[in-house]
Parts: C-alpha cells; structure tokens; sequence
C-alpha cells in the first residue's frame, strides 16, 4: 500500500507544483506574515514549521526552496515508509540545492552559506488530533498539502484551535473543492462527478466523517471562528494530453469509487470509464480538477489586511 501511496505521489506531484505557482500570490502573503512574526528586536529567528500528513516530502520541497529564512521543520505522518522516502528525498533536494547534508537519527539539517534548514521526522496517527498538542508547540506555521478533504470538520476545528493556541499561521493547498471537468465531454460527467463527491465526504479515519468538497468552506469557519483572517486561491490541476498517466490514474480512481458508491450504476460507471480512457489513450483527454488553497493568519499579525 504504501508503496502504491508513493507512486502517486510522485505521480501528482509535477502537476501540484504547477498548479501552486499559479496561486503564488498567496505564498508572498506567506512571506510577508512569516517574516512578522518571527523577526525579533535584534535579529530574525528560524521559522518553526509542522507539516502534517507530509508523505514523500513534497510540501516540504516546494516551500523550503521558497521561504528565506532559515527553517526549522517537523514532519509528521502515520507511515513510517513515507517518512523514510521523505528523509531520502529531502536529502537529495539538499544535494540538488548545494546544501550540505547531513543526518541524526530521524532529524537531516541542510546547511549554505547563511542558511540552515533542519527536519524532523515523526511518526503519528493524526485521526487522534486532540493527543497530539505537543507538536504544535511553538509552531510559526502549520502547513499541509491534499490533506484537508480527507478530514472531519470536527477535525479542522481542533487543528484551528491548536494553531490559536500558539498564535501559529497556517497554509493549506490543493485541497479538492468538488469540481472535475473532462473535455471532450461525456453524458455521464456530472452522474461520476457525483458519485465520487459522495465518496470523498465517506470516514477516511481522521476524527470521523470526511468534509470532502466542503473542507475549505469548513476550514474558513473554523479558522474564523477563532479570529484569523482569511485569503483562499484556486490551485487547480490543469491536465494537458501528453499527461496521460496521471490522467488514467485518476480517471480509475473516479471510476472506482463511483461503483463502491452505487453498484446498481457499475455498468454505466464502466461504460464510462472506457471512453474516457479512450480519450487519453488517443492524445485528446483535457482534464481540470479544482483545487483551493488556504492561508489563515493571526489577525494579530502586523502584515496589512487579508480578509476575503
């Protein structure tokens, strides 16, 4: 399995990355809050930075290379795998960034000339959110990638009451906003589309029934409701021909969960699929699947105003 999780990891990732730099404005934002809250009287401190369900590493990789400070990371996933593929991965973007590298047990620290990075790893079930308050200690940011449609609104509730806790910022992208459209267009588009929203809102064992397509709107509540201010971007993937095997991946997994949801309907859900992979295979498939990011900052924070 978790063999599988990487692959697609490494699979979506060129595609995350495109679709992050399309919502950039949001990271100067970042940059903006970070260097507020972290800038002393006398000089700048690291950044100290959670990232919660980080996988492969990648949230790490596209935010590391773009946050001028020096940085402090704890990196927490439940599978011990992906952590070791994070560590490996991390390691080399060092190597590839003239960082050099080094390791402690769990922890890498990436060293340039007037520049340190260090980064934890840990292993933890975030679906227990409420025993996990120690890892937001003294967090300035807390950050996560593709994570939030997976999780309860109970859930982001805790997360922003953590996060308030310790007066921390959080950044949270690419979180699927319940829209895919696929060119050419099929009769049975919107009945998947559907099907697979009913999916993404089933128990994904983080603090009970999933916010799916609503997790951002849940989000902005939660995060209000504990007085942050709020900036949200469309991050979507804009899938051209030539990515054909992202695209038949994700076009599967829609068909999957399309017949887990409605079995009655598997033949129509089949049918589907088959023309569409058609589609890929024949150099003609555009896909645009939604995404939102979401910067939450401490209205405390002397950085101007964010409010939506």
């Amino acid at each position: 399995m978790a063999d599988s999780l990487a692959n697609w990891l490494a699979l979506r990732e060129p595609a995350d990355l495109s679709a992050r730099d399309a919502a950039s404005e949001s990271l100067s934002e970042l940059q903006l809050l970070l260097r507020a809250l972290c800038h002393g009287a006398h000089r700048a401190r690291s950044i100290r930075v959670l990232d919660l369900a980080t996988g492969t590493g990648s949230n790490f990789r596209y935010l590391a290379a773009r946050l001028d400070h020096n940085q402090e990371w704890l990196l927490v996933d439940h599978d011990p795998v992906l952590l070791t593929e994070a560590s490996v991965h991390i390691a080399a973007w060092g190597a590839t960034h003239n960082y050099r590298v080094s390791a402690d047990g769990s922890r890498i620290v990436l060293e340039a000339e007037g520049s340190v990075i260090s980064a934890e790893t840990r292993c933890l079930d975030l679906g227990a959110l409420e025993a996990s308050a120690d890892i937001f200690a003294g967090r300035d940011l807390v950050t996560a990638s593709a994570l939030l449609d997976l999780v309860s609104d109970r859930w982001l509730r805790l997360l922003a009451a953590h996060c308030r806790e310790n007066n921390a910022a959080a950044l949270f992208s690419l979180s699927y906003n319940g829209m895919f459209r696929c060119t050419p267009i099929e009769p049975e588009d919107r009945l998947i589309l559907q099907l697979f929203n009913q999916h993404q809102a089933r128990d994904k064992g983080l603090g009970g029934r999933a916010a799916g397509p609503e997790a951002v709107n849940c989000a902005q509540r939660a995060f209000g409701a504990v007085g942050y201010e709020l900036r949200r971007r469309q991050s979507n993937w804009l899938l051209r021909p030539e990515q054909r095997e992202l695209q038949h991946e994700l076009i599967s997994g829609w068909a999957e969960a399309a017949i887990e949801v409605a079995p009655e309907a598997g033949e129509t859900s089949r049918s589907w699929l088959l023309r569409r992979l058609e589609h890929v295979r024949i150099g003609r498939s555009h896909v645009i699947v939604g995404h939102d990011d979401l910067l939450a900052s401490p209205s405390w924070a002397p950085v101007g105003s964010r409010k939506l």
